[in-house]
């Protein structure tokens, strides 16, 4: 079989408890995320009395430092393979094993009453702590297999995990105000925050129990760990982002990176804003946001349920090219809300008194819940589809060098994920505070603070359009994507045949699908090009 090419002596065969255990991971991976898009900026704009810029900045802010440990990370996790500590605990789970008493950090960003300067620190830290697990445990599916449809399960068991965890980010507040005795208050989201901060430390115990790494090859063996030596530490920032840029060299890397962030980029755009629309436009508050947002990632689940057989089948194209329909049907919806202002309906939530569940109003029912699943729908294919392929692409790339490089292409993935997430809710904080959006003072209800014609204009448009224009250029991009499962089953078998010391291609067909993922010509592939750098 092809997905054995990498296997030292027998493979071994991942069973569902593997999977799961390697996808509890997301429960960090997407379950922070959710929070921290969905809930921080509403927080420190109620909250914290922060304009919408200052939140902004603190949450994109920290992104952009990320620009150098987000590599750093990858490299040296490849790397530590050659050391005593990556020998005997492994490259990937000694990052793993330090973030575990770590994490319970996050609640420290939910302490309301703090200055600009105290959250823009503590939420550093704990993107410091979240980077060191998320680059390390991205690779470990890519070890562990490399059959496209196990791939493929591990990517599904992720994402399934993702939606769970959004769910319960979305969910848990409606819980904790309900025990609060109805009170909309900061200690909802610190309470959240320190729940979420206990169940991260679980999941990645789980996830070191429950994954191994890729077998050393003889080859690899006999490579002895090398003493700390001065110049060889200083060449390290220069072989890392040659590395780094080497990348973006391989075809199938680049449209994947286009594909991924059209997906990303649009969902942290209404993640930042969604909160404030329902605010201002549907005058709801923390409560409505809340079961609305579990509405969504309810749809989210089943959306993931059906792309995995979508993606396994016909391949991940089809799927993105229908989630991104979804989606804009459902931001059509809310544009239409906006200019229709529908007769009868602040009046029908305001009886529900923020239960939105409560009882029937076709208008009520209609407005609230056909365009939140309809996005919810788009947005769970969305968030599956890039995560799947990119467990693919280490094999494209080691069919270019020869080589394994899962942490330079987690390390990647995240940066260009943070850079551009950080540009996205930086520019969206900084459009709606342009817009005319106010925060309320300090202890008024936020639904009580009246807001300009303006503003709620600007943030309308914003929520509706800017999600649009990103995905339609991730559409563009996906055009000529080519990576499924039969061109992935061919690229195994034929770095199988290089493997062995093959230089001419085993077909035609062979050739020019190889030669259309890589970006190479085939006879510059195994390590015959400037891409596998000097050591080859």
């Amino acid at each position: 079989m092809a997905g054995d090419s990498l296997s030292v002596g027998v493979r071994r065969q991942p069973r569902w408890y593997n999977y799961w255990g390697w996808g509890s991971g997301d429960m960090l991976g997407a379950g922070a995320q959710a929070v921290i898009t969905g809930w921080l900026l509403y927080f420190f704009t109620t909250f914290c009395n922060l304009s919408a810029a200052e939140a902004g900045l603190i949450l994109g802010l920290p992104r952009l430092l990320e620009a150098i440990t987000c590599p750093l990370i990858g490299y040296v996790s490849d790397n530590l393979r050659h050391t005593w500590i990556g020998r005997k605990v492994g490259r990937r789970k000694i990052f793993l094993l330090i973030t575990i008493p770590l994490l319970p950090s996050f609640a420290l960003i939910f302490i309301a009453g703090h200055s600009f300067t105290y959250y823009l620190l503590t939420f550093i830290f704990f993107e410091f702590v979240y980077t060191m697990f998320l680059i390390p445990w991205e690779t470990l599916a890519a070890e562990m297999t490399n059959d496209y449809r196990e791939k493929a399960k591990f990517a599904g068991a992720r994402m399934l995990v993702a939606q769970s965890s959004a769910i319960l980010a979305s969910y848990l507040p409606t819980l904790i105000i309900a025990q609060l005795g109805g009170k909309d208050s900061p200690d909802t989201f610190f309470i959240m925050a320190a729940i979420f901060g206990a169940l991260f430390s679980l999941v990645v115990l789980l996830v070191v129990i429950f994954t191994w790494e890729r077998p050393y090859t003889e080859a690899e063996k006999l490579v002895q760990p090398k003493p700390f030596e001065a110049g060889t530490a200083l060449m390290i920032p220069v072989k890392m982002f040659r590395d780094l840029f080497s990348t973006l060299r391989i075809r199938a890397f680049r449209q994947h990176l286009s594909i991924y962030l059209g997906g990303y980029i649009s969902q942290d755009i209404f993640n930042t804003a969604f909160p404030i629309f329902v605010v201002t436009v549907m005058m709801g508050a923390t409560l409505i946001i809340s079961q609305l947002l579990t509405t969504m990632y309810v749809a989210q689940l089943i959306s993931v349920l059906i792309a995995i057989r979508i993606v396994i089948k016909t391949g991940p194209v089809v799927a993105y090219r229908i989630a991104i329909s979804f989606f804009i049907a459902g931001l059509a919806l809310f544009l239409a809300f906006y200019l229709l202002r529908p007769a009868g309906f602040v009046g029908d939530l305001r009886a529900m008194n923020g239960n939105i569940f409560a009882s029937f109003s076709p208008t009520l029912t209609f407005w609230l819940f056909v365009p939140i699943i309809l996005a919810g729908l788009g947005r769970g294919t969305l968030n599956f589809v890039p995560w799947s392929v990119y467990n693919y692409l280490p094999d494209v790339d080691e069919a270019v060098t020869a080589q394994r490089r899962e942490g330079i292409f987690a390390g990647v993935m995240t940066l260009v994920r943070k850079l551009a997430q950080s540009i996205a809710i930086i520019f969206t904080g900084w459009i709606i505070d342009l817009g005319g959006y106010v925060s309320p003072p300090k202890g008024t209800p936020v639904e009580a603070t009246v807001q300009t014609p303006q503003a709620i204009a600007t943030i309308t448009w914003l929520l509706v359009l800017g999600p649009m224009i990103v995905m339609l250029l991730g559409l563009i991009a996906s055009w000529r994507f080519r990576l499924n499962a039969r061109t992935h089953d061919v690229l195994m078998a034929e770095i199988d045949h290089l493997r062995a010391g093959g230089t001419e291609p085993t077909s035609p067909e062979a050739k020019a699908i190889v030669e259309d993922l890589s970006g190479w010509r085939y006879e510059q592939l195994w390590g015959n090009n400037a891409v596998a750098g000097p050591q080859r």
